[in-house]
């Protein structure tokens, strides 16, 4: 199946959002199985490809997704994302389905684990939402957080005032909410209850003297050892630190300068999935700063992946969705 057919199949939705949880559930439970990421970087380019897999524990199937980041395409008109995903039989490992997703099932995976984030740690009271970036994740980010949370406004800031503006009216047509660009992170984040960061920075952008009371932010964007959206102070500084994989946080992820400057032990960091499995206590009061670290799972390709496939007819039943393991 290519782009256009899974995007008929797939799209971000509350029950998308629900079944990537019950994947971090998996995770949180011990049932998945996943590797450090393969990572490789193409020297003389703005450029990086990912492998990434995981198999659960009692599901039928599990994928494997190669994932790459051209980051001069937008500069052609052309999307920064690409890949595949390979759907693969736990029990004979044979390939039961190819999906030609170019990245677009990353990327509403990618969306909807911030939005299992931002229902787990941020303020249920959050009227106003901070989008940090206006890229293709930004826009993902934007719509994820409104199947969680009721904002009131939403505030977009990029290193390109004029791709702000343009993504501030996309969301106010797309969403009907107050959108509006602003012209400095620090604003965003001083104004705003929830804040996604979603950027290729290689130089934080969040400084820890803007955090207040309630602040929550998941950040989207590093990914790779060289990248960095946040002070490492403001991990040191919040009062509870998530991850999607402790192992890959440190490793590439927010978790590795905090760590490497030794403000920010492993032990602190906790894991999304053993919050979502209620092993692990979350945000404690409203006025709790928190903050989540998404490097991407493995887990989630096989979540969206089996889903593609169960709702094209050509695999078993999709995951359970939240609901219904809550009332099993």
């Amino acid at each position: 199946m290519d782009r256009e057919q899974l995007g008929r199949l797939v799209d971000l939705s509350e029950e998308v959002v629900d079944i990537v949880e019950e994947g971090f559930r998996q995770l949180g439970v011990g049932r998945v199985t996943t590797p450090t990421p393969l990572r490789m970087g193409l020297p003389g380019r703005n450029a990086e490809l990912d492998v990434k897999t995981a198999y659960v524990e009692g599901w039928d199937s599990f994928a494997v997704k190669v994932s790459t980041g051209f980051f001069d395409n937008p500069q052609m008109g052309l999307a920064s994302g690409g890949g595949f995903m390979v759907l693969l039989e736990s029990s004979t490992g044979k390939v039961s389905g190819v999906l030609l997703d170019d990245g677009y099932l990353t990327a509403v995976r990618t969306a909807a684990a911030g939005a299992v984030a931002a229902r787990w740690l941020s303020s249920p009271h959050t009227r106003t939402v901070g989008v940090l970036g206006a890229g293709e994740q930004a826009r993902w980010q934007a719509r994820a957080i409104t199947l969680v949370r009721q904002p009131e406004q939403i505030l977009v800031h990029s290193r390109r005032p004029e791709r702000a503006e343009v993504l501030a009216q996309e969301l106010a047509d797309g969403l009907g909410l107050r959108v509006r660009a602003v012209e400095s992170v620090e604003e965003l984040v001083r104004v705003s209850d929830t804040v996604v960061t979603c950027t290729p920075s290689r130089q934080p952008l969040v400084r820890a003297e803007w955090l207040h009371p309630g602040l929550h932010i998941t950040a989207v964007g590093s990914d790779a050892p060289e990248k960095q959206e946040l002070e490492a102070e403001v991990l040191a500084r919040a009062d509870l630190v998530a991850c999607d994989l402790r192992q890959q946080s440190l490793l590439i992820g927010e978790g590795r300068t905090p760590a490497a400057a030794g403000v920010l032990a492993g032990g602190q960091l906790v894991e999304l999935g053993g919050i979502v499995a209620r092993s692990v206590a979350g945000r404690r009061c409203d006025a709790d700063v928190t903050v989540c670290d998404l490097t991407g799972v493995g887990v989630s390709d096989t979540a969206i992946a089996r889903l593609a496939l169960s709702r094209a007819g050509q695999t078993t039943t999709a995951v359970p969705s939240r609901r219904e393991t809550r009332s099993a």
